[in-house]
């Protein structure tokens, strides 16, 4: 039987990936401040645990460069529209830290002068080290990489001892359960699990990579209140992707 009463694995350092629907009401893809002071505050609380925190932010709820290039736009160029698009939701979401005396920090991997400073590991691991929350923008500056790809990458850069993918569900289940009632969560999964099981949950280059990697995957509510704390506190919640054996 399952002790309920094991210590805590305690993060030290965790990159928290928040897709471009965690800026957005659920009606309209115009960001919701209110959503991005949410965030913001749940970010705060869990600073005040110790934890060296980055953030890799999408950019979908303003553009999707692969749903972009649907309409005749050349793919290459859609995703780059598509990196501008995370340096929007960066520079908000920085906004909100920062009426909350929270030094913050945006770096991107495309150059925007004047506007945000360049990605750079060593750049990146001196913020952290120095009690700045490192937001990181611009995907892995390149086309035809998700976000999520971007996410492992990072996390794997500074390493982040997991990472974390924010999402409107609690967890990686078997079906939509959204719209199945019936679909079933898991608690644990392999690596290979997500792979096999075409689950879709995130790209399989962000998978592989992790799993090349050894980097653990934690799957959790971004929305529901308290969750961002626990997840970079290292509380057990959402669904643990790694090698569970």
């Amino acid at each position: 039987m399952e002790n309920s009463t094991i210590a805590i694995k305690r993060h030290k350092r965790v990159l928290l990936k928040i897709s471009g629907e965690g800026f957005c009401s659920e009606k309209s893809p115009v960001i919701d401040n209110s959503k991005c002071n949410l965030i913001a505050r749940e970010i705060s609380s869990a600073r005040k645990a110790g934890v060296e925190i980055a953030i890799v932010v999408g950019g979908g709820n303003i553009i999707r460069g692969a749903e972009l290039s649907k309409s005749g736009v050349d793919r290459a160029r859609a995703d780059q529209l598509g990196m501008i698009a995370t340096n929007i939701n960066a520079i908000i979401l920085q906004d909100s830290l920062k009426k909350l005396k929270i030094p913050t920090s945006v770096l991107s991997a495309i150059q925007i002068q004047n506007i945000v400073e360049s990605y750079t590991i060593q750049k990146c691991l001196s913020l952290l080290e120095n009690g700045y929350i490192v937001i990181i923008a611009g995907g892995t500056g390149n086309p035809y990489f998700t976000t999520d790809t971007a996410a492992a990458l990072r996390a794997i850069e500074i390493g982040a001892d997991v990472f974390l993918k924010g999402t409107k569900v609690d967890g990686v289940y078997s079906d939509d359960p959204l719209t199945n009632p019936g679909a079933k969560k898991y608690i644990k999964l392999e690596y290979m699990d997500v792979l096999t099981k075409n689950l879709g949950v995130m790209d399989s280059t962000a998978i592989s990579l992790s799993r090349e990697n050894k980097l653990p995957i934690i799957v959790f509510n971004l929305m529901k209140k308290g969750n961002i704390k626990k997840a970079i506190i290292g509380n057990k919640i959402g669904t643990n992707i790694g090698n569970c054996k």
